[in-house]
């Protein structure tokens, strides 16, 4: 049995080795990464996390060891001085959602950011730590250090983000995203793990985890090492966007947030991240209680601890792929979150015990580290979810309206301060050492975190956008760019024989019947039905897409179209309320009822906005937006900050101008679209017979 054992493992080993090497250029059927680009994102993450994780240690956080116990700076000051830096980052924070959908960059939507601001929060973080803090008076060393750090997140922000954008359009297949990002983070998660270990190291053996000169000596190296490692392996990896081929064209900030508010899956995410504060709080107990139970005694073994605890997560980022499948993205943040809660009572009896502590500690890394990738992954369906409903494809002005939470954070980051403060902990934290004091702390903590997670739990009870309805969309989204590809002569057979594949498998199993599972079957027979009820889940969302204009909903809609580009581009629809009264006393009892009734309902909406906007500026001031005036200001080259504002404000000025007239001639342009798209789906049988043909020749080939 031992032999056995051993000779599975090895085999299963060579089996591994045997793929990685198959597709180390080329991607798998049915997937979009090499292994090879693989490697390279998970060199570039272990770079960026080697200088993110330094640089994002600059926080305006009472438990923040570096501006904290290192600099002195008071649990409330800290509050008060993030919810500034906060009030001044909404602008900041506006424009970066803004530019990354609108940006000439080369490179991508994403890449340009990560590439060029990188040196920026090396040499920013470290001139930090470098400042003379222990010459300045209380007042100057809290204005530079919120100076810094205004300074620090300017770029940190961009850099930060941009990774993580990255990383949600390396793949527009949600299986394969978990498994890529499932494998770079067990590769890049060293970085933490290194930082962990050596870090609490160096202090020992220095001056502290309380001293700034401690920091001084690690900023500069961890920081220019993880850049240059990141620089080299950001060249290797690229985007994947699921778009038509034609220039896609500057989105107005308030046309996005307007459609971006309309989808209910973001509200969720939002929501339990406006929670999450709550449930962090218990996150300073492990370092604290190293640091300053037992006189401090331990503090050298923390970075033991750190790497051993670390440890946990390479196995949660291994089992992730396995357990998406297994559960479902939400079961697994509900159960993640249920087994956290359980964790945060029984650390109420046991935080004194540093043995059982760590042992809990590690557990619940286990368990959390399934959170942390999972939240990444939703983001990602949720953004494709977007570009199926409004068929505009928006990453970073999802952005804008994250403003709703950075208000809430103004209130929820007093929270813990406060506790702070009364509890004791001033500027002074060497009362931590003081037991009754600490262990008090500790206890208020736990039992605020419990309530978060119970809380943070709520919304995604909610979330039913499910594994097999996304693959239904970016199937969806794959035909339609195949038909507009073909409208615009753009189609190349590899997109062709993609969405045809997609078409033909949901035509088979169009209005099937489910196959019933029963205890009787074998193992394969029932991964083979529940394959098919999938299959047959996801062809009723394809097949309606591609059958949309042959329903009653459908020619109704192409005959309000045709009866809209009658009326002309600039129409005052004097009886748009009427037309929205009527179409909200439409009847609603049944599916088709109920589109038919969505449909009016939105129509006789557009029109309504139309309406009021024309009469607003009036017919004769309202005129064509020139295209040649976006051309002008969006070929120009800024060579400064102050510059690239200029052209920003223009630009606005230009889009709100072209935003007003969308509006008032969107009932026109959405029936032009109607009926262009129309058109297209008309050379479906063209498009079918082109691609039993590339099948006919292939098979001629072998």
């Amino acid at each position: 049995m031992e032999t056995q054992g051993k000779n599975g493992i090895i085999s299963k080993a060579k089996n591994t080795l045997s793929l990685v090497k198959e597709y180390w250029y080329e991607p798998a059927k049915g997937n979009y990464i090499p292994y090879k680009e693989v490697a390279s994102l998970s060199g570039a993450g272990f770079g960026v996390h080697w200088i993110t994780l330094l640089a994002s240690t600059i926080g305006l956080d009472a438990s923040n060891f570096l501006v904290g116990a290192s600099i002195g700076l008071k649990p409330m000051d800290l509050s008060i001085m993030l919810i500034v830096a906060n009030l001044v980052g909404i602008p900041i924070g506006i424009f970066r959602s803004w530019y990354y959908d609108n940006h000439k960059l080369e490179g991508g939507k994403f890449l340009p950011f990560i590439r060029r601001t990188g040196l920026p929060i090396v040499l920013i973080s470290t001139i930090f730590v470098w400042l003379p803090y222990e010459n300045m008076e209380y007042l100057t060393k809290a204005i530079v250090v919120w100076f810094m750090y205004m300074l620090l997140n300017i770029f940190l922000c961009f850099y930060s983000e941009s990774y993580t954008y990255f990383q949600q359009i390396i793949t527009p297949n949600a299986q394969e995203r978990a498994n890529v990002m499932s494998i770079s983070q067990v590769i890049y998660s060293f970085a933490p793990t290194v930082t962990g270990l050596v870090i609490p190291l160096v202090a020992g053996l220095t001056w502290g985890l309380n001293s700034i000169w401690t920091y001084r000596i690690i900023y500069p190296i961890f920081t220019f090492v993880g850049l240059i490692i990141g620089t080299i392996f950001f060249r290797k990896v690229k985007e994947r966007l699921i778009l038509p081929k034609k220039k896609p064209e500057p989105v107005r900030m308030l046309d996005a947030i307007r459609e971006v508010a309309k989808n209910k899956y973001y509200w969720i995410i939002q929501s339990a991240a406006w929670i999450v504060f709550l449930e962090a709080g218990y996150g300073v107990i492990l370092s604290w209680s190293f640091v300053y139970s037992h006189g401090g005694e331990y503090q050298e073994m923390l970075g033991v601890a750190n790497t051993v605890i670390g440890n946990a997560g390479l196995w949660s980022m291994l089992l992730c792929p396995f357990a998406i499948k297994a559960m479902g993205k939400r079961n697994l943040l509900i159960t993640a979150n249920s087994v956290n809660i359980v964790f945060l009572l029984i650390l109420y009896f046991t935080y004194k015990n540093l043995i059982l502590l760590c042992i809990l500690w590690y557990i619940n890394t286990f368990i959390n580290t399934f959170w942390n990738i999972v939240q990444h992954q939703i983001s990602a369906d949720m953004r494709d979810y977007h570009q199926w409903k409004t068929g505009v494809r928006v990453d970073g002005l999802f952005g804008p309206l994250g403003i709703i939470g950075t208000v809430i954070g103004f209130f929820t980051g007093l929270v813990y301060p406060a506790i702070y403060e009364k509890m004791g902990l001033l500027d002074d934290y060497n009362v931590l050492y003081d037991d009754n004091i600490r262990n008090n702390l500790f206890e208020i903590l736990i039992l605020c975190s419990a309530l978060g997670a119970l809380l943070n739990l709520i919304p995604f009870c909610f979330y039913d956008l499910t594994e097999n309805k996304h693959k239904a969309y970016v199937g969806v989204l794959r035909i339609r760019a195949m038909f507009e590809n073909y409208s615009l002569g753009e189609l190349e057979e590899g997109e062709l024989e993609d969405a045809m594949e997609i078409i033909v498998e949901a035509r088979e199993l169009y209005n099937k019947e489910k196959t019933p599972i029963t205890k009787g079957m074998s193992k394969e027979e029932r991964k083979k039905a529940k394959g098919r009820n999938l299959a047959i889940e996801r062809s009723a969302i394809i097949m309606q897409d591609v059958y949309k204009f042959s329903t009653e909903a459908g020619e109704k809609r192409i005959s309000q179209a045709r009866q809209d580009v009658e009326n002309g581009c600039i129409y005052l629809y004097d009886n748009a309320d009427e037309l929205l009264r009527m179409a909200k006393a439409m009847p609603k009892r049944t599916l088709k009822e109920k589109e038919i009734r969505s449909d009016a309902i939105k129509n006789a909406r557009i029109k309504k906005r139309s309406a009021r906007l024309l009469r607003k500026y009036g017919a004769d001031s309202i005129k064509a937006p020139n295209e040649s005036v976006q051309e002008e200001i969006l070929s120009r080259e800024a060579t400064s900050f102050i510059e690239s504002m200029k052209i920003k404000r223009e630009l606005n000025a230009y889009l709100k101008m072209v935003s007003i007239y969308t509006a008032i001639v969107k009932p026109y342009t959405d029936a032009q679209n109607i009926l262009t798209q129309f058109e297209n789906y008309t050379h479906y049988e063209e498009l079918e017979n082109r691609y039993f043909q590339l099948c006919e020749a292939k098979k001629a080939e072998i």
